[in-house]
């Protein structure tokens, strides 16, 4: 079954998403600055939705080298998540050269425990993105978000297919950036059954973007229909 993923950082594109019944929602702040970890406010208007909700576990912007003290303040993140009743978190985590960090990704998968856990778009900045793919299957990932290391997912399209054959069933492999109703059916012909968006548009002329509800409709189906 094809899936659709909206992530969201407004209380207003929180509810929109939630009307529209998409497959998941992921729960952020500042996506203007690539998703961080949602506020106490979205979280509480976040509890009991009927759409699963997948929070970002994300304590700064810039790279994904996380100090201890960083790293303790994604443990407790992911455990008010949990006490939020949220069913999954997203983190990810690299060393220097630009590998998973394993003690720590493996550190705050047990912390989430039975939770769902997805594998953000850290692996993009990874040489070849598809050797995540089976480290995430031994840590316990349900899933790996990626534009195939590139900053589009059409343009990571060939690496994004490469990690879906890796994955061959055992993970699901989530196409994100850049992806709207305009090419799901081009992603959907490559195998991909698995979506990652936004649907934000510009509003005004001061630069910010919000959720289109026009545009999230048009994805939401073109999801649907394709493959």
């Amino acid at each position: 079954m094809n899936t659709l993923e909206i992530c969201v950082d407004t209380p207003d594109d929180l509810a929109a998403a939630i009307e529209a019944q998409v497959d998941r929602i992921e729960l952020c702040s500042a996506l203007d600055l690539g998703g961080l970890t949602p506020t106490p406010g979205m979280i509480e208007l976040a509890k009991g939705s009927d759409v699963p909700i997948y929070a970002m576990i994300r304590p700064r912007a810039g790279d994904f080298i996380y100090s201890p003290a960083e790293i303790r303040s994604m443990e407790a993140d992911i455990a008010a998540m949990q006490s939020a009743g949220f069913e999954g978190v997203v983190f990810g985590a690299l060393n220097r050269d630009k590998t998973l960090n394993i003690a720590t990704l493996s550190l705050l998968c047990s912390v989430a425990g039975d939770m769902g856990k997805t594998l953000h778009r850290a692996v993009d900045e990874m040489p070849l993105p598809r050797t995540a793919v089976q480290i995430a299957i031994d840590l316990g990932f349900e899933r790996i978000l990626t534009s195939g290391g590139a900053n589009t997912a059409v343009e990571g399209l060939d690496e994004i297919v490469e990690m879906n054959s890796v994955a061959n069933g055992r993970i699901e492999i989530m196409a994100g950036s850049g992806v709207s109703y305009r090419i799901i059916d081009q992603l959907g012909r490559s195998g991909i059954d698995s979506f990652h968006a936004s649907c934000r548009e510009p509003i005004g002329d001061g630069g910010s973007k919000r959720l289109n509800v026009n545009s999230l409709a048009k994805t939401l189906s073109a999801v649907r229909r394709c493959g």
